[in-house]
């Protein structure tokens, strides 16, 4: 699950230019020194991956207490088909749904960014991306729905450290390039890709909870609840 993780932040950073694109060229770095600039915007998108990697602990912690619960497979079937629905509900109804708490978990946010955005320091940048990275986005969620099929706690750190690395390469380009390079016909495409991948991913978490016995796409989990060893 390593490489369609990486492949997945690849391609998500297609819809962070959209979405948080414009949020990211406003970080206040103008009155910063070219290096100094360049040091704050990597410090920003850092802090994001950083957020990524922590809450790949908290699900992965998740996560394996449902493989010692002998529920990973059933979780694994249980996400995927997820997945697959919405991505095929968007697709049929291009309809989005935002919950109140989804919705007062953004306000909140953005009230801190808010504030961070006044102290006009490296530091600052730093704990903007933290905070960027705590904003509600389906990208991310559908990530974390990877990181939560993982057995060890370890593969799900490591899912959403790569995930979020997989967005670097396009992000940073923004910010050093402008986004002026990546036409409007380009980007139409790339998006395009988004639920293509993501209904990919589907299918590869329900292959691995059918428990096929294929490698890397579908190993044997097990289906036996984790027992304690008696040291005594």
């Amino acid at each position: 699950m390593l490489l369609p993780a990486f492949l997945l932040g690849l391609i998500s950073s297609f819809h962070c230019v959209g979405m948080c694109g414009p949020l990211a060229m406003a970080v206040p770095v103008q009155h910063l020194s070219p290096i100094a600039k360049r040091f704050a915007i990597v410090l920003y998108h850092t802090g994001r991956i950083i957020t990524y990697t922590l809450l790949g602990l908290i699900f992965g912690v998740l996560g394996r207490h449902i493989f010692i619960a002998g529920f990973q497979e059933k979780a694994s079937l249980v996400l995927g088909s997820i997945i697959l629905f919405v991505v095929i509900y968007q697709r049929l109804f291009r309809n989005s749904y935002t919950p109140p708490f989804i919705q007062y978990l953004t306000d909140g946010l953005q009230e801190i960014m808010r504030k961070l955005w006044g102290q006009h320091s490296s530091f600052s940048s730093f704990l903007l991306g933290m905070t960027n990275g705590l904003l509600p986005c389906g990208m991310v969620y559908f990530a974390l729905a990877g990181a939560l099929s993982s057995a060890y706690i370890t593969g799900s750190i490591l899912f959403m450290g790569l995930f979020g690395l997989g967005t670097l390469p396009l992000m940073l380009s923004v910010h050093f390039l402008g986004a002026g390079y990546l036409t409007v016909s380009f980007r139409t495409k790339a998006r395009r890709l988004v639920p293509v991948f993501i209904g990919c991913m589907g299918v590869l978490l329900i292959l691995r909870g059918l428990n096929l016995g294929i490698p890397f796409i579908s190993p044997y989990l097990g289906n036996e609840a984790g027992k304690v060893i008696s040291c005594h």
